[in-house]
């Protein structure tokens, strides 16, 4: 899979602002990001959005702008540091008890369990340690591999009591999430106690492929043949060609897709594609046909299955339905759909710009007066139509079984971006191409060109024209690599604009129109 030449638009672009606005709020601040549900259990949690927010982040770095590893790196962090706060992970002292229809009858056998990756919650476990992996296969970074990087801590002076800390890192949380698949015999960990989710155990077989990646390991293969084999006997797909939700890990009773929900299949089609391309890719168009409501003038909407009554109470959550299937539908590179549920989005979902992110708000009311559909969650609105519009054909797939060579990771690249919008930015035969509009109205926009190190002389060109010429990070503003004289207000411009230092090339970014750059490098 080779990059996209076409550069972001302004909407794509809005989507990667709002993830890092986002990453970017205090400690305990979750504006924008709260649901329906209650007490961070249903498919809307901060976990969910987090998580998908760097998937997000991964897919267009990989796809679109490989060559910009510092418009990424920084927000990847923020997201990961986030995802360790006790607000996205503190629900498990709960839920860890059991309780639910699903394992009421384990209550008196189960422990009230603080550690929120010790056994069980798949749902929050794979995704911290894929993305500890997706990060380190991405940056060529190891920081997760410290011990300790990965630390779950709490402690409240009103409970009394020592600090509660379980310590990990990339390695051991692997480790950990290993061997409970080995121990259920490939099945899958379970989410709640008890209930093994098809679609939670599909985030660590990603991250297991990104730690191969980086030591040359089998893991993920050896999974994904005993993930197989395990569900041979159960089937993937219930009767009506639906993917299984869920199996009792005792019973070894099949929960079906019976609500038809349209979550279930988005969601887990759309992240086995991954490493089961064909089977996904095979079933589909038959099971999105079920979910769609055609509009008018080519939009396209989602319907929901009716919420439910379990044990007597009206359950309150988000589906996120609407999201899901546009993700799906982005991973299948079935343009049509997506396009038809872009124009419904932009229709009816009101989209909104903030600190120059786009987002659509939380909306509970189910549809407007002409029946058109206006509910939409924080998943769906600040997530995973950004996404959507970032990822692209077989993108996971791509991800996973179409890896860098390690000469990627030594090319030049933009390895530091401040107030700077990248809209392209790709290095292929010599030339680094990138382009860039600085958002600091006071011109504090800052890029660094790294990698620059025994690659000899280099031009650097904006909007065609001779900015700069240098050997390795050194700048020689008096002509370019072959003598030419470079302007006497160009030469201004050099001093104030750009500068060489032992991280590479720094290049401050004015804002005004994107202009477009390229860096050839003489090897």
């Amino acid at each position: 899979m080779t990059p996209s030449s076409a550069p972001l638009d302004g909407v794509q672009l809005g989507h990667l602002r709002h993830f890092d606005n986002l990453s970017r709020r205090l400690p305990n601040d979750w504006a924008l990001m709260q649901g329906k549900g209650q007490g961070q259990d249903d498919f809307g949690s901060y976990r969910f959005q987090l998580a998908y927010m760097a998937y997000a982040l991964a897919l267009a770095h990989r796809h679109r702008l490989p060559a910009a590893p510092g418009a990424f790196r920084p927000t990847f962090q923020r997201l990961i540091a986030k995802m360790l706060e006790p607000d996205v992970w503190l629900y498990w002292r709960d839920i860890s008890r059991g309780g639910s229809i699903y394992n009421a009858h384990l209550v008196d056998q189960l422990r009230e369990e603080w550690d929120p990756v010790a056994r069980d919650n798949i749902m929050y476990s794979a995704y911290v340690q894929s993305m500890a992996h997706l990060y380190a296969y991405l940056f060529d970074d190891d920081r997760y591999a410290e011990p300790g990087a990965l630390t779950f801590r709490y402690w409240s002076f009103f409970w009394g009591g020592a600090e509660r800390r379980f310590p990990y890192d990339q390695n051991s949380l692997a480790e950990t999430v290993y061997w409970q698949l080995v121990e259920s015999g490939y099945l899958g960990v379970a989410c709640e106690p008890n209930c093994v989710f098809q679609i939670c155990n599909q985030p660590a077989i990603l991250g297991f492929r990104m730690q191969d990646l980086r030591t040359g390991g089998r893991r993920a293969q050896e999974v994904v043949q005993g993930y197989q084999k395990a569900w041979e006997q159960f089937g993937r797909l219930d009767a009506g060609g639906h993917y299984n939700m869920m199996i009792s890990a005792d019973s070894r009773e099949v929960r079906p897709n019976t609500m038809v929900a349209p979550w279930v299949d988005a969601w887990c089609g759309a992240l086995m594609n991954s490493w089961n391309r064909d089977f996904v890719h095979e079933h589909y168009p038959s099971q999105v046909r079920e979910f769609l409501v055609p509009g008018s003038d080519g939009a396209i909407s989602v319907r929901s299955s009716p919420a439910t009554e379990v044990m007597g109470q009206r359950l309150v959550s988000d589906t996120c339905d609407f999201g899901w299937v546009a993700a799906w539908a982005s991973e299948m590179g079935d343009t049509e759909t997506l396009s038809g549920l872009f124009t419904h989005a932009d229709r009816y979902f009101a989209p909104t710009w903030r600190d120059s992110g786009l987002y659509y708000p939380r909306n509970d009311v189910p549809a407007d007066e002409d029946g058109h559909r206006t509910e939409i969650e924080p998943m769906s609105g600040n997530v995973l139509l950004g996404y959507a519009r970032l990822n692209v054909p077989d993108g996971l797939h791509g991800l996973y079984n179409q890896p860098w060579d390690r000469a990627h990771f030594t090319d030049p690249a933009l390895t530091e971006v401040d107030a700077v919008d990248v809209s392209r930015a790709e290095f292929a035969d010599g030339v680094l191409h990138f382009r860039l509009r600085g958002r600091d109205p006071a011109g504090a926009g800052r890029v660094v060109i790294g990698r620059l190190g025994g690659r000899g002389e280099w031009t650097l060109r904006r909007d065609g024209e001779v900015l700069a010429s240098g050997v390795d990070a050194s700048v020689h503003p008096g002509g370019d690599s072959g003598g030419r004289e470079i302007r006497r207000e160009i030469r201004r411009e050099i001093r104030r604009e750009i500068h060489g230092g032992d991280s590479g090339l720094e290049l401050r970014c004015l804002p005004g129109p994107p202009r477009e750059y390229t860096l050839s490098v003489a090897r």
